[in-house]
């Protein structure tokens, strides 16, 4: 068999390009197509991707099919097979024999496609693997059938269906000597997306939006995200070349227009100069390229219209997996007050917290999502957690997180005796101060802790605050490796102290740990290969979890796994980038479970505090899905899949509970206790009883998941 075909090795097509012509000599009339194949989640099905055409005629019959159900199936072959249905009188496919695969097809990904013929069977691949296989009777080889065989044409799309887009990647006739396993793991594509895991600076408001305050110069925020360039197995391609990022109307996805005698609607900064983000791309460094970006444009200016932001690779054409959205952006004007006032530590004996308490500042339940009427309640100062209804009004206390509480892991001695915290008024206008001189009023503070200076440098302390997640991330990984855990500690101090903010000191405590646990678990894991099987991932992950939560009667459920490979962003295989991004969530998130508030819940049967790793979605679906009607005050709690370390939120708890409204809430809990040298952890009242005294959280409820 040859091949005449418009795809070469390298280059990436239109299926609606596509023409494959059998014009072979086999003497047995078998062969092997193999191709990846992306479809856009648009696709409509049933429709036909692949197409038999005869020569002679006009009329043609299914190949390969995608079903009602959104599974793939493969026809018998024109001339081959009794089966075949001839041209004149195709039938349905429900009546023609077929291998079906027994899994849905994957949208908006690459998918590895291997169709191979024999006279007496057909079989389907799926990424490397048998999806199925259908026996058929072969036809009388003759010259008769061989000349018509050589008369077929595969071509691609369902006919004149403008709905239908698809794309190939090296669509090609395998030689005998090679496998279908083989072009499956050669030259993968390639696909660029946006790492939400990167996203810094963003809130979410009240209806799942994501928000973000731009507008004037003197106001508007930096917000940091990453994109990669991925091949088909999660890998990151290290390849020269720009991505440009571009702001565009959610609902139509048409540019967001430059006003006149204006900036531009979305703005880049390097080295403390603002640039439009179209004449300053950013570089793939490693398969990542970091974006700090501005927005200029008000959605108030703008019909109230929500805003995305694409980023292309324009190198590489305007095809769909190498152009990445982000989600929809609210772009807000907020005010902001420059006042400081200083927090003090007090012993709180009257904190209904019971006798003996530790040091315990602000310790809070907050709004996860951000609004301009959010609350926050305030525990540990006065009164009980059910007797603080007068104080429920919460202030944002630092850029990227809405916390006062001032942190310290039981491990470690206190690192501070007072923090900044900047009151906010919500007004039309924003007068807060702009990047540059929010860092020079801090600047100030910090420097006049010189005399007490972490042994990291003061370079990479800047890093560190200046940075986005992701290069927080690569920075302490670094650290952490040469620092001791009492240099960290510094380096934690001096953090928060910078930042505003004790949880991020929190995170960079984690740091050595983290590190050193998840180095040993994927070395044992992996025995020095690239890609582990996840199955071989499972038991290791649910030993070590066990061993930190502290926990030796509950082991994790098929279901968190399930969470956990969503959260790493893998299927079968997982690479060691895969397990980093699930160990990142789930180490802070062991940790909290260790403390003994949370340990006591985690371990509850009876009731059944926490069901596990849950997504947003499940929790607000069982509480208000279909069929579902919950009272007010009904809640469950989660860990936030979208915080890893070293987020400041990462491994804390959320609420979703139905609100007075009978509307769905979210509610940081911000579960850090002050612990003084020496001291142990304090013996109070149980979190479970603050909870229940909470006005807004009355009754516990359950998750119902689909199995």
């Amino acid at each position: 068999m040859a091949t005449d075909n418009v795809a070469s090795e390298h280059d990436y097509s239109s299926l609606k390009d596509l023409r494959f012509e059998i014009n072979g000599q086999n003497d047995d009339a078998t062969f092997s197509l193999c191709f990846w194949l992306y479809l856009p989640d648009s696709t409509p099905f049933p429709s036909t991707i692949i197409r038999q055409m005869h020569s002679e005629t006009a009329c043609s019959v299914p190949f390969l099919v995608l079903d009602e159900e959104n599974k793939m199936m493969l026809f018998p072959l024109l001339f081959l097979h009794k089966e075949a249905p001839s041209p004149p009188n195709p039938t349905s496919g429900v009546e023609v024999p077929h291998a079906s695969a027994k899994i849905a097809f994957s949208f908006d990904k690459w998918v590895h496609v291997g169709c191979e013929v024999a006279t007496h069977l057909v079989r389907l691949h799926i990424n490397g693997e048998i999806a199925g296989e259908m026996p058929l009777s072969s036809s009388a080889v003759n010259d008769s059938n061989l000349n018509g065989l050589r008369s077929i044409s595969l071509v691609g799309t369902d006919g004149d269906d403008d709905r239908f887009e698809g794309y190939v990647h090296r669509f090609e006739l395998l030689p005998k000597t090679s496998s279908i396993k083989a072009h499956f793991v050669k030259n993968p594509p390639l696909q660029l997306s946006v790492d939400g895991s990167s996203a810094s600076d963003i809130e979410e408001d009240e209806d799942g939006v994501w928000s973000i305050v731009g507008g004037k110069a003197s106001c508007r925020r930096n917000f940091s995200l990453d994109v990669t360039l991925r091949d088909a197995f999660g890998e990151p391609v290290n390849k020269e070349m720009e991505v440009v990022a571009s702001l565009l109307y959610a609902d139509n996805g048409l540019p967001v227009e430059k006003p006149d005698d204006a900036e531009a609607p979305l703005l880049t900064s390097y080295d403390g100069i603002e640039f439009a983000c179209c004449d300053r791309p950013s570089k793939l460094t490693n398969g990542h390229a970091s974006f700090k970006l501005k927005i200029a444009q008000l959605s108030s200016k703008c019909d109230n219209r929500l805003f995305r932001i694409r980023f292309e690779i324009p190198k590489m054409g305007s095809y769909p997996f190498f152009e990445a959205f982000f989600s929809p952006i609210r772009c807000i004007s907020r005010n902001r007050s420059t006042q400081i006032s200083s927090v003090k530590w007090k012993r709180s004996n009257s904190s209904g917290l019971g006798e003996g308490s530790s040091e315990l500042l602000y310790n809070i339940v907050r709004e996860a999502k951000f609004s301009l009427s959010s609350k926050r309640v305030k525990l540990g100062q006065e009164n009980s957690f059910a007797t603080r209804k007068a104080n429920l009004t919460m202030d944002r206390a630092d850029d990227e997180c809405n916390s006062r509480a001032w942190t310290a892991n039981e491990d470690y001695n206190v690192y501070g005796s007072s923090l900044e915290q900047r009151p906010e008024n919500h007004e039309e206008t924003d007068q807060s101060p702009s990047d540059s001189e929010s860092i020079e009023a801090r600047n100030s503070n910090f420097k006049s802790t010189s005399s007490n200076r972490s042994p990291v440098s003061d370079t990479a302390i800047f890093k560190y605050c200046l940075g986005g997640l992701n290069e927080r991330a690569r920075l302490l990984k670094e650290v952490a490796t040469a620092a001791s855990e009492k240099e960290l500690a510094d380096f934690a101090r001096q953090v928060s102290l910078y930042l505003g903010c004790s949880h991020h000191g929190r995170q960079v405590i984690l740091a050595k740990r983290l590190v050193e646990e998840g180095t040993k678990a994927w070395d044992l894991i992996s025995h020095n290969n690239p890609h582990v099987i996840w199955e071989n991932v499972v038991a290791e992950i649910n030993h070590r979890f066990m061993k930190i939560a502290c926990s030796s009667t509950r082991s994790l459920t098929l279901q968190d796994f399930e969470t956990l490979r969503r959260i790493a962003g893998c299927q079968e295989f997982v690479a060691r980038e895969n397990f980093e991004k699930m160990w990142c969530w789930l180490y802070p998130v062991a940790f909290t479970l260790s403390r003994v508030w949370v340990n006591a819940m985690w371990n509850s049967a009876s009731p059944k505090w926490m069901e596990g790793f849950i997504t947003k979605e499940e929790a607000e679906s069982s509480l208000q899905g279909p069929g579902v009607l919950q009272d007010p005050g009904t809640f469950v709690l989660r860990f936030p899949t979208s915080r890893s370390w070293p987020h400041p939120d990462a491994g804390n708890l959320v609420a979703t509970y139905i609100g007075s409204d009978y509307n769905i809430h979210h509610r940081l809990l911000s579960l850090d206790y002050i612990f003084s040298s020496g001291e142990k952890e304090m013996s109070s009242k149980p979190l479970q009883d603050m909870l229940l005294a909470e006005p807004e959280l009355s009754r516990l409820g359950r998750i119902i998941r689909s199995h």
